[in-house]
């Protein structure tokens, strides 16, 4: 319990302060954390007899994450031509491999790169929602702490008065007590960051919170399904007491895409 909460802390240090850096720490920073979990996502997936193509992968994720970061400081759409010819690598690298199931190892590369980047992209230019180059914390910073607060709620609600399970099949201890619990939280959350964060007003923190409690959720056991079809507990070791990073970012998988879809529909 001890050595869990060190790194409890320590993680949450880390986050909030990839958030306050500035725009080139936050950008490089969050970069490498989706490269760290696709890669984690690609050791997982071999774990289970699969043979992903880890280095094709992982360099379209760094160029993909690159090409819609840079975008956010200057107009970079026009070098995205580039990605297509990248990604067109990962099957004909198949062509020079002795595998049983080819198009299995390919499509594990594609998924890899929808569940551990493209989520850390729209976190990424929830910064820059605006439009207008500017860098704000705030967005990304409120959406952590909305993530945290539901999870935290679902948590000590569900301990406590969890008796009527979520989805036993993917995930035994979630309950709907506990779902509930984490949305209240969450909404309260968002509620106080209305306070400070003036961008948005209140009802919009507020279905802010709604979808980062119900996506959160789901995508949370999404990531469970996936161990689970794996036979794996935790996605890794990271980080001591608490699993995996993917394991600790679940709750973007889903809910960070929708999130900056509402931000950027509402801002334009």
């Amino acid at each position: 319990m001890k050595q869990r909460a060190i790194t409890g802390l320590f993680f949450i240090i880390v986050m909030i302060g990839s958030n306050l850096l500035g725009s080139y720490v936050f950008s490089v920073f969050y970069l490498l954390l989706s490269l760290f979990c696709l890669l984690e996502f690609y050791k997982l997936v071999k774990q289970g007899g699969m043979q992903p193509e880890r280095f094709t992968g992982a360099l379209a994720g760094v160029t993909l994450f690159f090409f819609f970061a840079a975008n956010c400081y200057f107009p970079a759409y026009k070098y995205i031509i580039l990605l297509p010819i990248l990604l067109s690598f990962i099957p004909i690298g198949e062509l020079y491999k002795k595998s049983e199931a080819p198009f299995t190892n390919i499509g594990f590369t594609y998924l890899g790169l929808l569940m551990a980047v493209v989520p850390f992209m729209f976190f990424h230019a929830m910064a820059f929602t605006r439009g207008d180059g500017v860098f704000n914390f705030h967005v990304p910073l409120g959406f952590l702490i909305m993530l945290w607060s539901n999870d935290t709620g679902a948590y000590l609600v569900g301990s406590k008065f969890g008796r009527n399970k979520l989805f036993e099949r993917h995930s035994p201890k979630k309950s709907w007590e506990g779902f509930i619990g984490g949305i209240l939280i969450c909404a309260f959350a968002a509620y106080i960051l209305s306070n400070f964060y003036t961008e948005y007003n209140r009802f919009d923190w507020i279905i802010m919170s709604l979808i980062i409690s119900n996506f959160g959720t789901m995508g949370d056991l999404v990531e469970s399904m996936f161990k689970r079809s794996l036979n794996v507990k935790d996605s890794g070791g990271i980080l001591p007491g608490h699993g995996g990073l993917l394991d600790r970012f679940d709750g973007l998988l889903m809910a960070a895409p929708i999130v900056y879809a509402y931000l950027y529909l509402i801002s334009n």
